[in-house]
């Protein structure tokens, strides 16, 4: 099964970085470039445990719908979504969140797995793994952006 790990440091206190990456409006900004919204679900805020939304964009020339769950959080050092419909067989993200003197330092993990047996695979380790890293690294890109200036408090005020 695909994995991706990544670690990003934000200056800015963890309070705020756990509450950025799991806002709707700001993760529907860094995303903008494949029109992704909110559709059902939790649609706007802060999404919390056992709550779900329903996100619409154009990926790899498509229309998708994804719906995601909170499965897990304890406030604020972590969080999990997985998928419960969509295009993937599996797909589970789970964010870290760890305090340091300067900042957060945040741990993305995202297991999936592609459908369509062996092509599914392939298709994976060619194209989808590298894919989804870019979308991740955009979206904390975004998260950084408003943490570590005054962004963060339009959405989080």
């Amino acid at each position: 099964m695909p994995s991706i790990h990544l670690t990003t440091f934000i200056a800015a206190p963890v309070h705020i970085v756990f509450d950025l990456s799991r806002h709707i409006g700001l993760h529907k900004i860094s995303q903008q470039n494949n029109n992704e919204e909110a559709v059902g679900g939790t649609t706007s805020g802060l999404i919390n445990k056992n709550e779900w939304v329903t996100w619409k964009a154009k990926h790899l020339f498509k229309t998708r719908f994804m719906t995601v769950e909170i499965t897990e959080m304890n406030v604020p050092v972590f969080f999990e979504d997985v998928m419960t419909k969509g295009d993937f067989s599996t797909f589970t993200h789970k964010h870290h969140f760890k305090e340091a003197s300067n900042g957060t330092i945040m741990i993305d993990e995202l297991e999936f797995e592609a459908p369509y047996g062996v092509i599914g695979k392939l298709f994976s380790k060619l194209y989808l793994t590298s894919y989804m890293k870019t979308l991740i690294e955009q979206r904390n890109k975004t998260i950084r952006e408003y943490a570590e200036s005054s962004k963060w408090e339009a959405l989080l005020s």
